[in-house]
């Protein structure tokens, strides 16, 4: 799908130079050259502005002001000199999502717009998901830009579309049932409803008729006959939930139902076709099951055709400031609360956390700080409240960041503006780092920068995100 970019300058020659290059790249483009030709325009549809800051009838900050009003989840970027580099930054507190300075090179350019509709389009999903208000089980979004959920997204998008069975594997709470869900909703029988069977909750000597119905009188209590899962599924998609801690009994069966499509209800000779697509999820090793002689391994490789992992939060940690904003607006929507701003140093807590019940945990956590916070503000006691997340005790000494760079000036020979200046943005840079534990994403969301101004800091300062993991 083309994304549409609308362009706001009065430069006739730059507007079909950047319509050239733009139109290459497979962008929809239009442009105008007043304020009021641009506000007219923000009725159509737009997933990026380029807004120049000088313009007839007003300026760029006109511009960005009525699309933070009637389009807040299309992106402004903002067009500057270099003279106007302190406006471009003003652009940016009133809701722009980032500036250009003029000339720019394609390559910059083209990295700014992919960023910035990158996260319009995020804007959009987040605002989807806040609009869902019941448990996740309905939630079919994959929330996170991190590579490992991107990566998820890959193997979903490639056999969404397909009858392979995929074994969708991780530690409880990365949202396996998630990733099935949207395996379903992305596949040719979304239409019918998604059916889910967690083997572990059902009693061992009742999962084969839960799987595959009963007649009647096939069991003391089988009053009449009754459909199993595998029935309720029929021309849909079948989740089975911790394959792992099914019975050897009931899995010679599903190996049958896996390879022949057929299966035969308890206390019936009549077998039935099964038209379900089996998608199966585990947070054991089924391979050190295998060997133990736990699991069938003819079975393991039936379901192991297409193998999905779910990566640990602690993976993708910077996802964390997403999910939390998401969580928060689900909770806050649930229990009719306004919603808090997450403190920096909450944010720092957090990242900081190792999250051993993954998404599952955030959301809760979430949730319960939500209902104890007493400000506009989730703040670090808050976390402790409702979880015992603890924020390591600060540094005794300089009480703000001003002073903390005065204070080796303090008797000392003045060094030159623009030397001290370095100085102390570089210490600034390691401190965010350490902070955010070398997570680029999160440092560049705790320093108020996006990733590429943030990657460009550390590349002057020669540092490296590396230097800071765990």
């Amino acid at each position: 799908m083309s994304h549409a970019i609308l362009i706001v300058d009065d430069d006739a020659e730059l507007c079909t130079l950047l319509t050239l290059r733009l139109e290459s790249r497979g962008y929809v483009v239009d442009s105008v050259g007043s304020v009021r030709e641009a506000i007219a325009a923000l009725d159509r549809h737009w997933d990026l502005a380029l807004v120049d800051l000088r313009l007839p009838g007003g300026t760029g900050l006109d511009v960005v002001a009525a699309m933070k009003e009637r389009v807040p989840d299309v992106p402004a970027l903002v067009l500057t000199a270099h003279g106007s580099i302190e406006t471009a930054v003003d652009a940016m507190r009133r809701g722009a999502y980032g500036f250009l300075t003029k000339p720019f090179h394609d390559h910059d350019l083209l990295q700014k717009i992919a960023q910035a509709v990158s996260h319009g389009a995020l804007v959009r999903e987040v605002a989807g998901l806040r609009r869902i208000v019941g448990g996740a089980s309905i939630d079919r979004q994959l929330v996170g830009t991190s590579e490992a959920v991107q990566k998820v997204r890959q193997v979903i998008e490639r056999v969404a579309r397909t009858e392979v069975t995929v074994l969708i594997t991780g530690e409880s709470g990365t949202g396996k049932e998630l990733a099935a869900r949207s395996l379903h909703a992305a596949s040719p029988r979304a239409d019918r409803p998604f059916v889910a069977l967690n083997c572990a909750a059902i009693p061992r000597e009742l999962l084969e008729s839960e799987l595959f119905g009963h007649t009647r009188g096939a069991f003391t209590g089988a009053a009449r006959d009754r459909d199993g899962v595998f029935a309720a599924a029929a021309g849909s998609t079948l989740f089975l939930d911790e394959i792992g801690d099914a019975p050897p009994d009931v899995q010679v069966k599903l190996l049958r139902v896996l390879q022949e499509k057929r299966y035969t209800p308890v206390g019936s000779t009549t077998e039935r076709h099964s038209d379900v697509r089996v998608l199966a999820a585990t947070n054991r090793d089924l391979r050190v099951a295998v060997a133990e002689s736990r699991f069938r391994e003819d079975l393991y490789f039936r379901l192991h055709v297409l193998p999905l992992r779910m990566p640990a939060l602690r993976e993708r940690r910077e996802d964390i400031p997403l999910l939390a904003d998401v969580f928060l607006e689900r909770a806050a929507a649930r229990h009719h609360l306004p919603v808090p701003r997450i403190h920096e140093a909450t944010l720092s807590a957090m990242l900081a956390y190792p999250w051993p019940g993954n998404v599952r945990e955030l959301a809760n956590v979430m949730e319960a700080a939500l209902l104890l916070a007493d400000s506009a503000e989730l703040r670090p006691e808050h976390l402790a409240l409702a979880h015992g997340i603890e924020v390591a005790a600060p540094v005794v000494g300089p009480t703000s960041w001003q002073e903390a760079a005065l204070a080796p000036l303090h008797g000392a020979e003045l060094p030159p503006l623009r030397e001290a200046r370095d100085a102390f943005e570089r210490g600034y840079l390691v401190e965010v780092l350490r902070r955010s534990g070398g997570n680029v994403s999160a440092a560049a969301r705790l320093s108020g920068r996006n990733r590429t101004d943030f990657y460009e800091l550390m590349r002057r300062h020669g540092l490296s995100p590396a230097e800071f993991k765990d």
